[in-house]
């Protein structure tokens, strides 16, 4: 009669004893293992951030932008400013029976019909607007060179009489040798009116040439 251990090797060739050994010692491993794999990053020395970090891309720096954009947008709104004192002389319809009829009495859209009167509502001045004079004025404008004229700039006679002081807005040069330009005005015993003048081009004229203030920029 055999006894209550027996006697038979285990499935490696080694007794029961030895085989239940190996056996437990594969299972502490395992779980061993288990227990180091569950591990939080900081536990295993290596930092969460550097595990989930994604670069974040750089914000766009406001100083980024050229200084040759600005001075294109400066030049630009210099530009349509003196446009824009064309386009406000051709709503008195220049050389056309709709034309506004010249006077130093009689207002239009709160402006004088005279030449002064017509230059301030072209460049916007408060109304009636100042006479021609008082368009010399620093706080209007400043002298300049008849070479220098350009869109919207004025020439004026600011001596004399009221029956002969005057005032035209310089547009364009007509030729080439610049003996003539094309202007607009609000002429006697006429109106608005759109047509090449000479003044101050002759040597002692008393037309001279002057920049608005507000394109002194331009």
């Amino acid at each position: 009669m055999k006894g209550k251990h027996s006697k038979r090797p285990g499935p490696f060739g080694l007794s029961p004893r030895a085989n239940g050994a190996l056996i437990g010692l594969a299972v502490f491993g395992v779980a061993a293992t288990t227990v180091q794999a569950a591990k939080s990053p900081e536990e295993t020395g290596t930092s969460a951030a550097a595990v989930h970090s994604v670069p974040k891309p750089r914000a766009a720096d406001p100083g980024e932008s050229t200084t040759s954009s600005k001075s294109e947008k400066a030049g630009k709104s210099d530009v349509d400013e003196r446009s824009q004192v064309i386009a406000r002389a051709k709503t008195w319809n220049p050389h056309s029976d709709e034309r506004v009829r010249y006077s130093q009495s009689d207002y239009h859209e709160g402006y004088r019909t005279d030449c002064s009167g017509f230059v301030a509502m072209t460049l916007g001045l408060p109304k009636p607007g100042p006479n021609t004079v008082g368009l010399t004025s620093s706080r209007f404008t400043k002298r300049i060179k008849m070479s220098e004229l350009k869109k919207g700039d004025l020439v004026m006679d600011a001596q004399g009489t009221n029956t002969t002081r005057h005032v035209v807005i310089f547009e364009k040069w007509a030729n080439s040798r610049h003996t003539s330009y094309w202007a607009y005005e609000q002429r006697g015993r006429y109106g608005t009116d759109y047509r090449t003048r000479d003044y101050g081009l002759s040597s002692g004229s008393e037309y001279k040439a002057y920049r608005p203030v507000k394109l002194s920029g331009a």
